[in-house]
């Protein structure tokens, strides 16, 4: 079947779904195959299930005409989705960077759809899969799209704007993330470049944070800019004036309150009020979509527990994002502060090196209590008796239970493997 006459099917079903469990009736069903699992082994079930077709990569014991053969499921897929955002032509936003992505995707959507009917990145859908399903959700009515895209190894951004098409393209950092898989801080720069590469080749525009040396760099000559700064001049000049408890932030003379903790922040914020600027969101709508955005699904949380006040930050962690929450607790203000860690993963042979630094950064910042957990932290253990190490979070979670904290200013954060909310209810 031609990528256009699928096209005209999913226009008549309207959604696509890859399981089973979340069918919507009428659906077209894409049977996807993992390391783990084939669904073309589900697809006469989806059917039953109310899909109005299966589309498929394996011939099936039996026949039926809401079949769709095709020679590789993923890559239909990801062709529907090409074809249908060039069919909706409409802009598409795209954002990567080692730390910061989603933060900065749901900021820059809640000023946007002050204006726009605007369609985002549902949670982190943001890879080969994520990215054709969140521009399968876009529809006529949309008028901007927002794409994230996340990627771990060379070669996967350029793919992800190969599907999305965008025209326009930011870069939150390059950070010590994904090591293992890029190698190196050379290779994530080289990775997440890719974004400006196809902007580069398409005549899109960047928009860049001028204060960031690298991105600067990376971005070079090329002219088809929008920039930002709280230093230096800049086609949108917006500054920090306050750090604590929340970030305040100024923009054309008017001050901005947001709900946001941290210095790491107020690029996430700045970017979000100068893409908005650039697609003439007006300030008072800008200032409301900034404000009225509150952390949630364990990124930069703030709850307020018992006598304690948690910052829960457990959705993901790398040597730069666990280095710039621990230098953001530092300049918080509270007698008592403990930290929580969680480990590091996808850091390959700089594992070893990178959660040792993390160790003798927080150890120099002399917090009241220094608790790490996991296989990673516990491998330094015997070169820190001072500090409490646990193998494992049911570990520490016994050790909670019988020595509760109180009166604390308490950060949580490890990589998503470690699940260290899970803690949460015992602090």
């Amino acid at each position: 079947m031609k990528i256009e006459d699928l096209h005209q099917l999913f226009l008549q079903a309207k959604s696509v779904s890859t399981d089973t469990r979340t069918l919507p009736s009428g659906t077209l069903f894409f049977a996807l195959k993992g390391d783990r699992f084939n669904a073309n082994t589900f697809a006469h079930k989806a059917l039953d299930s109310g899909a109005s077709y299966s589309v498929i990569d394996e011939v099936q014991e039996f026949n039926d005409e809401r079949f769709i053969l095709v020679d590789d499921v993923l890559q239909t897929l990801q062709d529907l989705a090409n074809y249908h955002r060039n069919y909706l032509n409409i802009p598409i936003v795209a954002l990567t960077g080692s730390n910061g992505k989603t933060t900065t995707k749901e900021l820059i959507y809640s000023v946007l759809k002050q204006r726009y009917k605007t369609q985002a990145t549902l949670g982190n859908l943001n890879n080969h899969i994520g990215v054709p399903l969140t521009l399968l959700q876009m529809d006529e009515s949309t008028e901007i799209g927002i794409v994230e895209m996340g990627a771990n190894h060379i070669g996967e951004i350029a793919l992800l704007c190969k599907i999305a098409s965008p025209d326009f393209g930011y870069i939150t950092n390059f950070g010590k993330a994904h090591l293992e898989g890029f190698g190196s801080e050379e290779g994530v720069v080289e990775g997440k470049s890719e974004l400006y590469n196809y902007l580069k080749q398409k005549q899109g525009l960047i928009f860049l944070n001028i204060d960031d040396e690298k991105q600067v760099k990376q971005v070079g000559d090329y002219q088809i800019v929008k920039t930002f700064s709280c230093t230096k001049t800049s086609d949108y000049s917006i500054s920090l004036q306050k750090e604590t408890p929340f970030l305040g932030i100024e923009a054309n003379n008017t001050l901005i309150h947001t709900q946001l903790l941290g210095r790491y922040n107020f690029t996430n914020t700045a970017a979000a009020i100068a893409i908005g600027l650039h697609f003439d969101v007006d300030l008072k709508s800008i200032k409301k979509g900034i404000e009225s955005y509150v952390p949630k699904n364990n990124r930069s949380q703030i709850i307020k527990q018992n006598s304690n006040t948690i910052i829960l930050d457990a959705y993901n962690a790398n040597p730069s994002s666990v280095e710039a929450a621990l230098q953001n607790l530092k300049m918080m203000e509270g007698i008592q502060k403990i930290v929580i860690l969680g480990d590091m993963f996808e850091l390959g042979e700089q594992s070893y090196a990178e959660h040792q630094s993390v160790i003798d950064l927080a150890k120099s910042l002399d917090f009241s209590k220094l608790y790490l957990v996991g296989n990673h932290f516990f491998e330094h253990s015997q070169n820190y008796p001072e500090i409490m190490f646990f193998k494992a979070l049911e570990d520490i979670q016994q050790y909670l239970e019988s020595h509760p904290i109180e009166e604390a200013m308490i950060l949580i954060k490890g990589s998503r493997g470690m699940a260290l909310e899970h803690i949460l209810d015992l602090v």
